[in-house]
């Protein structure tokens, strides 16, 4: 059964930010999209980058090892959307940013 899991303080990650973070030993990127929270896989597809220490902008991430993208809030690939990164969901209580798993 999925439970959410706090993962970081709103304080840690400013908007336009994004961060890797472990949840029971999966890797989860978390970003910061003017305010509102979204978790998704951390591996790219492509190449097992490390979307979590990609850049955000917008609600779209991009891979650092070869530049594939991704939007966010669906977890697909921006040339390609039958592809896609697995999303969960993010919730805020206080300061704690939550993710289910």
């Amino acid at each position: 059964m999925a439970q959410f899991v706090k993962v970081a303080s709103t304080s840690e990650l400013s908007p336009g930010q994004c961060k890797t973070v472990r949840v029971n030993g999966k890797s989860i990127a978390l970003y910061n999209v003017d305010g509102t929270y979204y978790a998704t896989d951390d591996i790219c597809i492509h190449n097992g980058g490390p979307l979590g220490e990609g850049t955000l902008e917008g609600k779209s991430v991009t891979c650092p090892w070869h530049n594939w993208q991704y939007d966010v809030t669906t977890g697909k690939n921006t040339i390609n959307p039958s592809m896609a990164v697995d999303i969960f969901q993010v919730k805020v209580e206080g300061d704690s940013v939550l993710v289910e798993v």
